[in-house]
């Protein structure tokens, strides 16, 4: 009787424990609440490795950028992502999104109304499903965003997106994780391996060595500089003060100065920004201490968008730049670049900029699939010889580039790039097929257009040629686009056929300047050299003023009959200066040098912005 008592008191003791369990479960179980979020939203900045959200309507704008196809970057929009995937419409609604690792590239694609684009390497992703929870799995109902900091506290907790792809730990377990975390800890918890641990000093890493003072290529060296910093969210805080030491390098190295080389610098990510220019310090010592204080800006790579702020923007007078000094623009990068430089950088180059590049960490052979623009660095360059290149394997290989770098910069002779009179114009040659000429004088004509053409550097940047030959009419016989080559124009020239006929100047002007000139680029110099044996049939004043307002340099060549008077009227002020007058064909080669010596005169007098 007793045991029976004591068993039911056991049954109904360990029965009221269950229930109560039960329903401490039950009531402490709370409803799930689908928390919203923006449609700017970025995944990575929302700490939590796996979550329900509400996307609103409207997230296919695109301004909301997404980066990649079915696995996106966590630089990515949650929602635009969302959209793009096919998992919502452009009317919103409830989403499962997972962090996984990073990936090694992230191509764009257009799909549902959503353009997403490339990336490079990223340290974390995200992948994007409907909202079915999984059994056993607590969503949290509230969010944990990543506590606002600067652009550089921020960009420093964003492992570079040139490297090998982090292994984010996941989980079944409920998941209101990883609270915001030290610079340290945060890399740990997110990246097995990065490329920050990597460059991290070692036993076996040289010293940087001691730069010494003033060296022999400094005395000469009267350069305008600017260097173009990567300053991407992704490079992190550590790589961006190389960037600086490197820049500290290359100012004592220099030894700037208003007698010397000046130097300014612009910081890219999303935007270019210039950090200061070419005359706000005109010391080594102040500029060294500009350096120190630069702060990383974050956001992309853009160094095609740098290049162009460059051209535009940096050099002018109002910033420091100096007549005669050659412009040289120097570009940091790490890994590649996230839009395009080829088109900025041939206006650039064309603007009399020489530009250099220093890769650092480039695209190893499986990478290069996802760069925008193969060959960018051969691309962006003043020149393709390797002169102008530098490739540096490590971020701490950077410092064996100070001293190469600052002696190539310094070789003004070899900065091809630089504007000069014989690289900088579009020559157009107006050329006298009337009768009076003759096939035999005709063909020393085209010799004397041919000695003049061989003095200039010819290419589809520098100086370009174009011809018209004239009677009563006119004919383009090639423009400023059709060769690029001197060789190709020197046999453009030799195989021009005689025409014969009147002699109609004015009217040959006229169709010079609309049918040759009109297409002359605007950073280009506009030089017309007319060369005729008579005086014209039309009235050639109207035409020469024209000429004239429209900035085009004209230089009148008169040979045998030719009328003085109506040279000079075509001639550019002061005529004693663009009219010239041989007596014979065969005296055209002499008045070669004077041509040359006068149009350098010409364009080393003006002053430059």
């Amino acid at each position: 009787m007793k045991a029976s008592v004591i068993e039911m008191f056991l049954v109904l003791l360990v029965t009221g424990i269950y229930s109560n369990k039960e329903m401490a479960k039950k009531s402490k179980r709370p409803k799930f609440t689908v928390p919203q979020i923006n449609c700017d939203v970025k995944a990575g900045k929302i700490i939590n490795l796996e979550f329900i959200a509400k996307c609103p309507a409207g997230c296919q704008d695109p301004k909301y950028h997404v980066y990649g196809t079915g696995i996106y970057a966590s630089y990515s929009s949650v929602c635009g992502a969302a959209v793009h995937s096919g998992v919502l419409d452009n009317s919103g609604g409830k989403i499962l999104v997972q962090k996984v690792a990073g990936q090694s590239g992230y191509k764009g694609s257009y799909s549902n109304g959503v353009q997403s684009l490339s990336l490079p390497r990223w340290r974390e992703s995200f992948i994007v499903s409907e909202s079915q929870p999984k059994k056993g799995v607590t969503y949290p109902s509230i969010l944990t965003y990543s506590s606002p900091k600067t652009p550089a506290a921020e960009a420093d907790e964003t492992t570079k997106a040139y490297q090998k792809p982090s292994t984010p730990e996941t989980t079944a377990e409920p998941v209101m994780l990883m609270q915001v975390l030290s610079n340290l800890e945060a890399e740990a918890a997110h990246t097995a391996l990065t490329k920050s641990s990597l460059l991290a000093p070692s036993a076996s890493t040289s010293p940087r060595p001691q730069l010494m003072g003033h060296r022999s290529w400094e005395m000469d060296c009267k350069v305008d500089l600017s260097f173009l910093i990567d300053g991407s969210s992704s490079l992190g805080k550590r790589r961006f003060r190389i960037q600086k030491q490197f820049l500290a390098d290359v100012v004592q190295a220099l030894d700037i100065g208003p007698a010397g080389p000046l130097m300014g610098v612009v910081q890219y990510g999303d935007n270019p920004a210039t950090q200061f220019n070419l005359k706000t310090h005109m010391n080594s010592r102040d500029l060294k201490a500009a350096i120190e204080k630069i702060t990383l800006r974050g956001g992309l790579s853009n160094a095609g968008r740098a290049i162009s702020f460059v051209t535009k923007n940096f050099f002018s007078k109002a910033n420091g730049n100096r007549s005669g000094a050659p412009n040289v623009a120097v570009v940091l990068l790490d890994g590649w670049p996230t839009d395009k430089v080829e088109e900025t950088a041939r206006l650039a180059r064309e603007s009399g900029i020489n530009i250099f590049f220093i890769t650092i960490e480039a695209a190893v052979e499986n990478e290069k699939q996802y760069m925008l623009e193969a060959n960018f660095a051969n691309k962006a360059v003043c020149r393709t010889n390797g002169y102008y290149s530098f490739n540096v394997q490590s971020w701490f290989g950077l410092h064996k580039t100070v001293q190469p770098l600052v002696k190539r910069i310094c070789d003004t002779d070899r900065l091809a790039c630089s504007k000069t009179c014989l690289n900088s114009a579009d020559i157009g040659f107006i050329i006298d097929g009337s009768s009076s000429v003759g096939t035999s004088n005709f063909r020393t004509v085209l010799q004397f257009v041919a000695n003049l053409s061989k003095e200039f550097e010819i290419s589809d940047t520098d100086t370009r040629i174009g011809a018209v030959q004239y009677t009563y009419e006119q004919r383009l016989e090639f423009g400023f686009d059709k060769y690029h080559t001197k060789a190709d124009i020197l046999n453009a020239i030799k195989s021009v056929g005689y025409w014969s006929g009147g002699t109609s100047t004015g009217a040959a002007i006229h169709y010079a300047l609309e049918q040759l000139f009109k297409k002359s680029k605007p950073n280009k110099r506009k030089l017309m050299i007319l060369i005729t044996d008579g005086r014209s049939y039309d009235d050639v004043r109207i035409a020469a003023m024209a000429a004239h307002q429209k900035g085009v340099i004209t230089y009148a060549i008169g040979v045998a009959w030719a009328a003085q008077d109506e040279l000079d009227i075509i001639a550019t002020h002061p005529a004693r200066n663009h009219s010239f007058f041989v007596d014979e064909f065969d005296n055209l080669y002499t008045s070669v040098p004077k041509i040359i010596q006068n149009i350098c005169m010409e364009f080393n007098s003006q002053p430059r912005n």
